[in-house]
């Protein structure tokens, strides 16, 4: 039996439409207070709010970190539901998983996959011929950084 794209994947999926892009009415819900989400959204909100400056993750770890880790998609859907909202949170710093321990950009907008490697590389990230991020140089294992100790 097929599920509907409304009811699949628990509550999260509800907040976006038959496109996958977030609802105007959730939108506006986290215009206010962005990392204030429904559906468990917060927990990932956390986790994207530790990754440092330099350092990249993937959406697959963001949910792992989360402790919900077959959550990727979902990680996805909580930061797109963050656009156009006044936040402070690092979106930029989480990219799709690729071989190889590689990363990229999964944005599809043109435009907000350049506003987002322009942010990554003004913090020292290192794209390669290809487009893809080193997870081994610039990937984020999930422990606190302070400072420049590691």
């Amino acid at each position: 039996m097929k599920r509907s794209a409304t009811t699949h994947e628990g509550s999260a999926t509800r907040f976006m439409n038959k496109r996958g892009q977030p609802h105007e009415e959730a939108v506006d819900r986290f215009m206010k207070d962005p990392t204030r989400a429904q559906g468990g959204w917060e927990r990932f909100y956390r986790v994207v709010a530790r990754i440092p400056r330099g350092r990249v993750s993937t959406y697959g770890a963001i949910a792992a970190f989360a402790g919900s880790p077959r959550a990727a998609r979902h990680v996805g859907y909580a930061l797109a539901a963050l656009r156009g909202a006044d936040h402070d949170l690092p979106w930029h710093r989480v990219l799709g998983a690729r071989p190889r321990r590689r990363a990229a950009i999964s944005i599809l907008d043109a435009t907000g996959g350049a506003i987002q490697r322009a942010r990554l590389e003004a913090e020292g990230v290192e794209f390669d011929r290809g487009g893809c991020v080193s997870l081994d140089r610039f990937g984020w294992d999930g422990r606190r950084h302070r400072g420049s100790r590691r």
